[in-house]
């Protein structure tokens, strides 16, 4: 398609950049929370808790300087990691999975496909000749990178398409290898591991949720490993994760308390700072090794060596342990889910009116429920977490 009014002389993927930089469904990233809540954070004048938008462009800058490295080009990698979260629901995964029971009989939900879905169809860019929308009309190469499974629900619970994109994705992954994630795609997913790797550790030493002093004990750091085991690296074992675990705490720059003064700030600053730069340079310097420079799409796989791994899972099952598995925090969930349920048949029950407008065409237009049923789900999952609440409460108000 053409590209239309705009800057003639920047490149397909600097355009590709900023129609995502500039769309909707990278702004409402801004009110769906990443792990730890406004509301959780002890020092609320000096620290505020990453959302999904300031994670995505976090993961943004990570992905763009270590694409640019390894000889990508770094336009294309930070699009698809400012991309990476877009259809991410309400109430984050907790959300994604209520979503895919709802939408058993429409072939699920999954947010990596449904940002997929809003990449090429949902988002307001360009209209297609036959009046449908073609979403941010993104080049193939942007839309291969932003795909971590570049596959169905029939390979697994992570997928990366639903039923009815197929004929898109068919043309994005022409040429490419079956089932084969492009070199981009994986700096796009090793960025967005370190990113919240780091910063929602980052996140739950302000909230208070965390100290370095549980961290000490023998036994903490034993649950952290065996969540870890549990949650984010089964193929690893108990011993080898505590043996890990030990030698990330004994460098120099872990703090031995935090307290949230000038000098504890500038320490954790500095402890996120080294944290990535191991974790970024590890993947570089063994990938390099292996391929040489110059590394694009399918000519290399991104290698990570298994230590750096098992830290980056390490620090997800810290976050894990002390953040996500709080008894008030699993109660909030349950919530979070019956509040979901109920707007989905709510929706439903005065759709097309209780649909935004965009989408009421799809709506009525739908070749049978199923179809209906995707459009409610697209609506639920371009919902904020405020939103979300807000629209349950006024639907409810109409009972």
């Amino acid at each position: 398609m053409p590209e239309g009014p705009g800057n003639r002389e920047r490149g397909a993927f600097e355009r590709d950049r900023a129609r995502v930089l500039h769309s909707a469904a990278l702004r409402r990233l801004a009110a769906k929370t990443q792990v730890v809540g406004p509301g959780d954070v002890a020092d609320h004048g000096r620290h505020i808790p990453r959302t999904r938008l300031t994670h995505s462009l976090e993961c943004a800058q990570i992905g763009r300087e270590m694409g640019k490295a390894l000889g990508c080009d770094p336009d294309l990698v930070e699009t698809a990691c400012l991309a990476h979260d877009l259809g991410h629901p309400p109430f984050g995964h907790n959300g994604e999975a209520v979503l895919n029971e709802l939408a058993a009989r429409c072939g699920g939900f999954e947010g990596n496909a449904q940002s997929l879905r809003l990449l090429t169809r949902l988002e307001a860019k360009v209209l297609a000749p036959g009046g449908g929308s073609a979403g941010l009309n993104l080049t193939r190469a942007t839309l291969d990178s932003s795909l971590k499974y570049p596959w169905t629900s029939a390979r697994g619970a992570k997928f990366g398409v639903y039923p009815d994109d197929l004929p898109v994705f068919d043309w994005i992954r022409r040429g490419a290898p079956e089932g084969r994630v492009s070199f981009e795609a994986q700096v796009m997913d090793w960025s967005d591991d370190v990113a919240y790797s780091v910063h929602d550790l980052e996140d739950a030493l302000h909230s208070g949720h965390l100290t370095p002093a549980l961290l000490r004990d023998p036994g903490q750091r034993r649950e952290v490993c065996e969540r870890t085991l549990k949650w984010y690296a089964p193929d690893a074992s108990l011993t080898e994760l505590e043996e890990t675990l030990a030698g990330l705490l004994a460098a120099p720059l872990w703090p031995a308390g935090f307290a949230g003064t000038m000098a504890d700030l500038v320490a954790l600053k500095s402890l996120t700072s080294a944290l990535i730069g191991r974790f970024c340079l590890a993947a570089q310097a063994a990938t390099l090794a292996a391929y040489g420079p110059g590394l694009t799409r399918y000519r290399a796989d991104l290698l990570v060596p298994r230590a750096v791994r098992l830290e980056c899972a390490l620090l997800k099952g810290v976050t894990a342990h002390y953040v996500m598995s709080r008894d008030d925090h699993h109660a909030n969930q349950a919530r979070q889910r019956e509040l979901i349920a109920e707007l989905a048949s709510m929706i439903m029950l005065r759709a097309p009116e209780s649909l935004e407008p965009a989408l009421r065409e799809a709506f009525t237009g739908a070749a049978d429920d199923a179809a209906r049923l995707r459009v409610v789900i697209d609506q639920i999952a371009s919902l904020t977490d405020v939103s979300a609440v807000a629209l349950h409460r006024a639907l409810g108000a109409r009972r």
